[in-house]
């Protein structure tokens, strides 16, 4: 007989239930350990995809679907402030090129979702930026073929299955590199326990604005621009 998986934990800020999902522990830091318990997925597009399917899917078959999910970490930005934190604008899949057979590039054939899906949602005084996100680290002049203010290699796919499951998404971002060329893993760690402390201080915030009302999930409808 094969026994069920354990629901993941969620977040509860009054009556409302976040699902948290992160790609490391290392991003995982004291700070937001002592406030939230996410969904640790690991690294990249489909790692992401599937950590976050699975999820919300085990959520849903004990009838707990969050009301939010909030992908959560790291990002690269050339242009944005360093270790500043932002809000998800709107997410885009840059590794998805069917354009030879006729479809934009970015758009996933025959799934229905343009190239970039907007966020409806937006936590009060967070500055919001758009993100890409792909399966390659991207490093210097890579960032120069790239529209988006900053980089990932989780959000578009946690978006996804948040879509799939008709759970609205959320997403916060503080940025880890892109000023310079990156030369080793370094170079993303250094500034990993200013970004876990600065990412708390949102969470809290967050939790304030849900308590005063200025923050109701799925008020407007997440579609898709450009």
């Amino acid at each position: 007989m094969i026994s069920k998986a354990t629901p993941p934990p969620v977040s509860r800020y009054g009556t409302l239930s976040v699902l948290f999902v992160m790609a490391t522990e290392q991003e995982y830091g004291p700070h937001l350990q002592r406030r939230i318990t996410p969904v640790i997925t690991g690294v990249g597009p489909v790692e992401a995809a599937v950590g976050a399917a699975a999820a919300l899917g085990e959520l849903d078959r004990v009838g707990a679907l969050p009301d939010l999910v909030c992908s959560l970490g790291t990002a690269g930005s050339a242009s944005l402030e360093h270790a500043g934190i932002y809000q998800v604008s709107s997410v885009a899949y840059r590794d998805m090129d069917a354009s030879p057979i006729g479809f934009d590039k970015g758009v996933t054939p025959f799934s229905g979702e343009p190239a970039v899906i907007a966020v409806a949602d937006r936590i009060p005084d967070i500055p919001a930026a758009s993100i890409s996100t792909g399966g390659n680290i991207v490093s210097g002049k890579a960032y120069d073929a790239i529209a988006a203010d900053m980089v990932d290699m989780e959000t578009y796919s946690v978006a996804r299955a948040a879509r799939r499951f008709g759970v609205p998404m959320i997403g916060l971002r503080g940025i880890s590199d892109g000023r310079s060329d990156l030369t080793g893993l370094h170079d993303w760690t250094e500034f990993l326990h200013i970004l876990d402390e600065k990412l708390a201080v949102c969470l809290d915030a967050f939790a304030d604005h849900v308590a005063e009302g200025r923050f109701r999930p799925g008020a407007g409808d997440a579609g898709g621009t450009g």
